[in-house]
């Protein structure tokens, strides 16, 4: 069921646990579905001993990927209209990553409803590591 400008307010949120544990073999998977296979996300002699890095991390597009799936779960499949970020800081493996979207807005743009939505991905210590806004379309 979508959500509608009718039973939304500005201020609601919704909050999901997005990955727990992030493994080396989900960084790799999203290498091959991606095409970036750039070494720092798969390769640990380079990673650790060519660019100084204590580890191989996550794609910032995974990171902004997972956080997209909490949008969508929320709002609805093909109801985004807008959706960026700003990475802040490496998702490495082991990370559990918990995502919150805020309704900031609730709009009428010729004659469609729109909610506007800021969102942060935190890891398992509370730092964030992806923030953003989106907009999603809505019922009436």
């Amino acid at each position: 069921m979508a959500l509608s400008a009718s039973t939304l307010k500005v201020g609601d949120t919704r909050t999901d646990m997005l990955v727990d544990n992030l493994t080396r073999t989900q960084i790799v998977q999203y290498a091959g579905v991606s095409g970036d296979y750039n070494p720092l996300h798969s390769d640990e002699v380079y990673t650790t001993q060519v660019a100084g890095y204590p580890s191989v991390f996550a794609h910032g597009m995974l990171t902004m990927g997972i956080t997209g799936k909490l949008l969508t779960d929320w709002v609805g499949d093909g109801r985004l209209t807008k959706f960026g970020v700003r990475f802040s800081t490496q998702v490495w493996p082991g990370d559990t990553l918990t995502g919150t979207a805020t309704i900031a807005a609730i709009r009428e743009e010729g004659g469609q409803w729109f909610a506007d939505l800021t969102v942060e991905t935190v890891n398992q210590d509370g730092k964030s590591v992806v923030s953003g806004t989106a907009t999603a379309r809505l019922d009436a």
